[in-house]
């Protein structure tokens, strides 16, 4: 059945899908241009009204549903109501670190920005010298997703910057975002920024502990993340049993996130801008073609050890993430003068009674919801990566990692909501008002991608070319970062042979292409949940944990005089 679509579909169109995904804006619009003079058969339309998309969404949707209900669960607070329970561990522990360690989040901001421009290399160089082994993902001698240019151990401040935006702008800034302000309205802008700020704290213990415990194999090839932290730290305290238990129900679980939030996601909101230019519709099969093009893509990099293609996205992530931002800012500069009511909005909306106590809560899940997705603090995936940083000082990677949230949610998120709020200005769609994570503009259901390339491109016309190339290597650079995070959790759980790094990877590549089929609102059910179930085993060790980072961070402060 799939062969015979697949053959119904034109050269022409996969074509297209090759110039869109590696293409400049210009062969973009040629390709539409070819792309429209093509005539659709009738029975093909006809047909593509329950087509393969649709029935691999049939099948997915309910697993989705399922395993959210379970992660999501919800207790009953008195004087409160009904609250995630992962969320309330989620913010519960972040605003216990923030307070624990003195508002480290405030307190080292400017040590972190001295830390970052390499102020302190040369004490840290004193220090052990990490092996660099063929495991830790590195393009160009920079660990991916890591907020500092390790190369020679020279890191200057426009390098650390640029690290910095390209390891923390995605499609969490671009389509989650959209997805929080639309659900929750404005008001979710302003928890999305409390959460961020929290979160600094919480990523400042994981990495610390990711760097403390990380392992290094007979090979020479580093090994970390969460999983070691729990197993060892906890053995140190005499809880091995449970470190045992705790490191295996994490690798479980940050597989899954590697394959939801890290890949379906991606993979889904990839096809839907991708099909939005290119006036694809949304029945049929045409997300399954796209993600088997994008599957073959992420294959040849992560199977076929072809990093030719990563090390260019690599190099042109920052450059997008760098436009995409000068955009946004552009879009908020050109109606400076709207930007206080937008502001308005987002206070108003943070606290307002209208809909009652309990919409006040829903604003507040849907801000934390979207921020810890799009930073990650608390769900530990970032300490698998910043692990193989070369220190004999833990904590400094640590006040290093808590910058990402803060550039990541604080800024970036922020001036996406803002875009959005003042796209909504005239009331094209009604807040809170949508389905399957969409809201209906003008006869048309948009969500998530959509969503912040239509605010775009009423402001800036003939952006969304440029945004579908930024959308695609971001979903790409992500799923190459995340299937790195997955494998190493595969790997911990299943050994570090062929056969386990095959199977995971086949998987891996699988999915990409259920993501690009199913629907926006069960990726998100399914990502979400993902995810967050990385929080339950991350946090309860964070929590046992952080007196060993309290002591880290002492004797990092005392090496650079600032005890």
């Amino acid at each position: 059945m799939l062969l015979s679509k697949l053959a119904r579909f034109s050269l022409l169109r996969i074509a297209a899908l090759v110039v869109v995904l590696f293409g400049t804006g210009g062969a973009v619009a040629f390709a539409q241009e070819e792309v429209a003079s093509v005539e659709v058969a009738e029975e093909t339309v006809a047909e593509a009204e329950v087509g393969l998309d649709q029935q691999i969404d049939e099948w997915f949707r309910p697993i989705a549903e399922k395993w959210g209900a379970v992660v999501f669960y919800s207790v009953e607070l008195p004087g409160v109501g009904p609250l995630p329970l992962v969320l309330i561990l989620l913010v519960g522990g972040a605003l216990f670190f923030t307070i624990a360690f003195g508002f480290i989040n405030l307190r080292l901001f400017p040590l972190a920005i001295e830390v970052v421009s390499g102020k302190f290399d040369e004490i840290e160089k004193q220090g052990q010298d990490i092996p660099k082994g063929v495991e830790v993902m590195e393009v160009d001698g920079d660990l991916v997703d890591t907020i500092r240019d390790e190369g020679e151990g020279e890191v200057s401040h426009f390098q650390a910057l640029a690290t910095a935006v390209s390891g923390t702008v995605g499609l969490g800034n671009i389509a989650g975002v959209a997805v929080a302000v639309a659900t929750g309205g404005p008001g979710a802008t302003f928890w999305m920024v409390v959460c961020g700020l929290l979160g600094m704290s919480t990523k400042f213990v994981e990495c610390t502990l990711g760097v403390k415990y990380r392992d290094v194999d007979a090979n020479g090839v580093v090994h970390g993340g969460p999983m070691y932290y729990l197993k060892k730290g906890l053995t140190e305290l005499g809880l091995e049993p449970l470190g045992k238990v705790m490191g295996v129900l994490f690798a479980i679980f940050c597989v899954g996130g590697s394959f939801g939030g890290g890949n379906a996601f991606q993979s889904n909101q990839a096809a839907q801008q991708i099909k939005s230019l290119l006036g694809l519709p949304d029945t049929g099969s045409s997300g399954t073609i796209i993600g088997l093009v994008m599957a073959v893509l992420v294959a040849i990099v992560i199977i076929g050890g072809i990093k030719r293609i990563a090390k260019v996205t690599e190099k042109v992530v920052p450059l997008m993430a760098l436009m995409y931002v000068i955009a946004a800012l552009g879009i908020i500069l050109m109606h400076i003068q709207s930007v206080p009511w937008a502001i308005g909005q987002v206070i108003s909306g943070a606290f307002s009674l209208e809909a009652g106590f309990g919409g006040l809560l829903g604003v507040m899940v849907q801000g934390f919801r979207r921020a810890a997705f799009s930073n990650e603090a608390g769900a530990g995936a970032a300490a698998i990566a910043h692990s193989a940083v070369k220190t004999r000082f833990p904590a400094s990677e640590g006040i290093v990692a808590l910058l990402e949230p803060f550039i990541d949610t604080v800024v970036i998120c922020t001036m996406t909501a803002i875009v959005i709020v003042l796209f909504n200005a005239d009331g094209s769609f009604e807040w809170g008002q949508v389905e399957s994570s969409t809201v209906l503009i003008d006869g048309a259901r948009l969500g998530g991608v959509d969503l912040t390339s239509a605010a775009f491109d009423s402001v800036l016309p003939g952006f969304r070319y440029l945004l579908t190339i930024a959308i695609i290597l971001f979903a790409f650079s992500t799923m190459i970062s995340w299937s790195y995070y997955g494998l190493q959790s595969w790997k911990y759980l299943f050994g570090r042979s062929v056969a386990a790094d095959l199977s995971y990877k086949l998987l891996f590549c699988l999915v990409v292409v259920v993501g690009a089929a199913v629907s926006l609102g069960s990726v998100i059910d399914f990502s979400d949940a993902m995810i967050f179930a990385m929080v339950f085993p991350n946090m309860i060790g964070l929590f046992l944990l952080f007196p060993k980072v309290r002591q880290e961070l002492n004797a990092y402060l005392e090496a650079i005089g600032r005890k």
